[in-house]
């Protein structure tokens, strides 16, 4: 009874804000397409939040998150549109649906198995959806707003389903350094900024894929080399200023030597990052 009780204070709470009369300013003039900019935020503060290891920061990005939820399913509700009801009774059907295994009998034999299987019946889901347009994309219902990463591995995987995809590390691999070859050639040939852009994006999408084939997140490995470069320039200006010199001034000699003795400190530490 007690989430209860909270969550329809949430929502009352909502619907406070949201009063024509009584409500609040800013809350009365926001819409679908205004607050998505603050969900973002929310869902990296969220990140950060797990990252750092602070669970009352995680308690309260979470919080700020199913405000968000409410917030979206009550400006639906005032469309009549759909409520925060028909969203929970929404995503209950569906995760029976896609946990067979769980909530009808079905048998697997691993977590593998039932990300194939998850995969296999969101298609059957949008082949439903699209019935009776045979030109449908296969890819198209993957959502473009998504963080170009993200989206990348989402599209690499749809098509890995129906065999467009390497078996193994190896070619993959290949195809980076080739795709590299192609970004040095237009460096040379050209400085025309579709054509250099066109070539990066290559290769940080077979980059992406070489990610996916070795099982890691890109995601989380850029996370982890922004948290290195972090660390490591911060090593620099600390170095430099205790020695009484000034970042600004600081010959790019002098910071690369600093940057090979923090990352020295780092292999040494950690001799996995060797």
């Amino acid at each position: 009874m007690k989430i209860l009780q909270a969550m329809q204070e949430l929502i009352n709470i909502m619907a406070a804000l949201r009063d024509p009369d009584t409500g609040c300013p800013w809350d009365r003039e926001q819409t679908l397409q205004s607050i998505i900019p603050y969900t973002l935020e929310e869902v990296y503060e969220l990140v950060d939040a797990i990252e750092q290891g602070s669970m009352e920061e995680v308690r309260d990005e979470l919080g700020d998150l199913l405000f968000h939820i409410v917030f979206y399913a009550h400006l639906a509700a005032e469309t009549g549109a759909f409520d925060l009801a028909d969203v929970a009774g929404g995503v209950c059907k569906k995760l029976k649906r896609r946990h067979p295994h769980v909530f009808a009998g079905q048998q697997v034999a691993s977590a593998e198995e039932v990300k194939r299987n998850w995969e296999q019946l969101k298609q059957e889901e949008n082949r439903a959806r699209q019935s009776g347009n045979h030109s449908a994309n296969y890819l198209g219902n993957i959502a473009r707003a998504l963080p170009a990463t993200r989206r990348a591995e989402k599209l690499q995987k749809r098509a890995a389903t129906v065999g467009f995809d390497w078996a193994e590390p190896g070619p993959v691999l290949a195809k980076l350094e080739e795709e590299i070859g192609e970004l040095k050639q237009a460096m040379v040939e050209a400085q025309e900024t579709a054509r250099l852009q066109a070539e990066l994006g290559d290769v940080l999408f077979a980059t992406i894929n070489l990610a996916r084939h070795l099982k890691l997140s890109p995601e989380t490995a850029l996370r982890a080399a922004n948290t290195r470069f972090e660390q490591r320039f911060h090593y620099i200006q600390a170095t430099l200023e205790a020695a009484g010199e000034d970042l600004d001034s600081a010959s790019l000699a002098r910071m690369e030597e600093l940057w090979q003795e923090a990352k020295k400190a780092e292999t040494e530490d950690s001799p996995g990052l060797a």
